[in-house]
């Protein structure tokens, strides 16, 4: 445990001093930039961009380590990470963006989650004639892709391409070091009331895999299903994860003291993990490590 510590702490050393320069850069040209974005549309800018909003705390996050931390002018609610970034006017929230306050801070690209964002949002937003960059991250290399084509568009290639790379790193040593151990069967629980889960194509399924593990609704047609109890028994999981709520919590909130035929429950195995290893970000490798030693303390 205590090398996996030292790894740990020089992974996170490497990638802060990644971010941190990622704070401070500065486009590297005035030249035409242009990208694809995820969904097949080609997004050109006469020069890198100087003045972007990010509507999704993940892109928010995504954009500093990029590089173009400096070129953001706007974030929507809950964009807190890296703390520069709780300076960032607000442009609204998953529910609703102000538009009139968009387009007062005059962007000349906005980042957009596909499918976080309403079609009327999106005619809304393309009306005011800015390029929209749409992200739909899906697996774990969509991130260091993502990173990179943000670099383009910032004109801060070698930050966001020294980020990604020190990622697909960490995410590549975690693979190598847990994936061939013993297979642990894992419940990660996203809601108590009603109780859902994820399938086999969430991202939090694809560190699952990673750290050896088994998700037990791997199988299931929906991304994030509901599932009852009776089905959870019957899974029998040998760990129960969920996100951290607060300090405190030692158990995910649900009915999990009765059921103590559960394996997980029986032997005491609970784990929980930064939150945002849900979020599609760098963020969420500090939560898939947090999630490989908890899979590997149930083994």
């Amino acid at each position: 445990m205590r090398r996996l510590a030292t790894l740990g702490a020089l992974a996170a050393l490497v990638l802060g001093a990644a971010l941190g320069a990622a704070l401070f850069a500065t486009p590297a040209s005035a030249q035409p930039v242009n990208v694809r974005d995820d969904n097949g549309q080609e997004v050109r800018l006469a020069r890198p961009a100087r003045r972007v909003i990010a509507l999704a705390p993940n892109l928010v996050e995504l954009a500093y380590a990029a590089g173009g931390g400096a070129a953001l002018v706007g974030a929507v609610r809950y964009s807190d990470d890296p703390p520069a970034a709780k300076k960032l006017p607000r442009v609204g929230d998953a529910f609703a963006l102000n538009l009139e306050r968009i387009a007062q801070l005059k962007p000349d690209l906005v980042l957009v989650w596909q499918s976080g964002l309403p079609e009327r949002q999106r005619v809304q937003l393309r009306a005011l004639g800015v390029p929209l960059y749409e992200s739909e991250i899906r697996r774990v290399d969509d991130i260091a892709t993502t990173l990179q084509r943000l670099g383009v568009l910032f004109g801060t290639q070698p930050v966001a391409d020294a980020a990604a790379s020190t990622l697909m790193q960490r995410w590549q040593g975690l693979q190598a070091r847990y994936a061939r151990r013993a297979p642990v069967r894992v419940f990660y629980q996203l809601w108590q009331q009603p109780l859902m889960t994820i399938n086999g194509e969430h991202l939090i399924a694809q560190a699952i895999d990673a750290c050896g593990g088994v998700n037990v609704f791997a199988a299931l047609p929906t991304l994030t299903p509901t599932v009852g109890w009776e089905a959870v028994v019957q899974a029998d999981p040998q760990l129960v994860a969920s996100a951290r709520v607060d300090d405190d919590s030692r158990v995910p909130p649900g009915r999990w003291p009765e059921l103590t035929q559960i394996d997980a429950v029986k032997h005491g195995h609970f784990a929980l993990v930064p939150g945002e290893i849900a979020r599609m970000s760098p963020s969420f490798f500090d939560g898939a490590q947090a999630l490989c030693e908890a899979i590997d303390k149930a083994r």
